[in-house]
């Protein structure tokens, strides 16, 4: 299953997108997130997709929708948004939705990752 994975505000966020990629089996990974979020780094491999997330919602949905079409191969992926705020997670879960492509909450637990 492919990873989607939000990167932008949120005190220790980044951690929770860290482990889930390192101690997750995915068959590919995309991280999105503003210029600030570049600066992140993974063991594993991983696609960067910057996105303007000032924008207001709906154009936010839409860039997200132009930037990740083509980019899923399967009918659903593990969607992380663990970091960011409510207007960012329902522009991305909106975007996913209108690809479409079915959605799997994913998080990193004491007990490994786990599906929502």
């Amino acid at each position: 299953m492919e990873l989607i994975a939000l990167l932008s505000s949120g005190e220790g966020t980044w951690a929770q997108v860290s482990g889930l990629i390192k101690y997750g089996d995915w068959e590919k990974i995309i991280v999105l997130g503003g210029d600030f979020a570049r600066k992140f780094s993974s063991e594993k491999e991983f696609e960067f997709v910057n996105v303007n997330l000032d924008k207001k919602i709906s154009d936010l949905k839409d860039e997200f929708m132009k930037k990740l079409k083509g980019k899923i191969q399967g009918t659903e992926v593990a969607l992380s948004i663990a970091s960011g705020n409510g207007k960012e997670h329902m522009a991305l879960i909106s975007a996913l939705i209108n690809l479409p492509a079915g959605i799997r909450f994913a998080a990193l637990t004491k007990e490994g990752v786990i599906d929502l």
